[in-house]
């Protein structure tokens, strides 16, 4: 992570026997899960009723380091930062660790999420409700 991100939210979330592949270990889809849930308990955080404005967040870009395998059972703990923040968008960093190694980074990642007006289907201006939480 870059230095000058602010952490603005942490999620723990636990890791399910089915969360694993035939190998053994957490299926890759499930990390983008983990940073999909951390995101949305984020976004929760700021109901639309605060400032009227019904602009719902859509991702378009999203990716992940791996870092270290994952099995089951356990959790996992994302940290998500403020990264890049444009007109519509927000990028998002993510690092995830075991709860029972808080030091050991798995994974890295990050989301490009973009705000659109649900009225005309196109990018809006971020929210106020967003700014003032970052």
């Amino acid at each position: 992570m870059k230095p000058t991100m602010k952490e603005i939210y942490t999620s723990t979330i636990p890791l399910r026997w089915g969360d694993m592949d035939q190998i053994g270990h957490v299926n890759n889809t499930v990390y983008f899960r983990c940073f999909e849930q951390a995101r949305v308990e984020w976004i929760d955080l700021f109901p639309a009723k605060q400032d009227n404005n019904p602009a719902y967040v859509v991702i378009v870009h999203t990716e992940c380091s791996f870092l270290k395998e994952l099995k089951a059972p356990g959790s996992v703990e994302i940290k998500v930062f403020a990264g890049e923040m444009g007109r519509s968008s927000l990028v998002q960093h993510y690092e995830m660790r075991r709860t029972d190694a808080p030091d050991v980074l798995v994974a890295t990642g990050s989301a490009k999420m973009v705000w659109v007006d649900p009225a005309t289907g196109r990018s809006t201006p971020i929210p106020d409700r967003f700014k003032a939480g970052l």
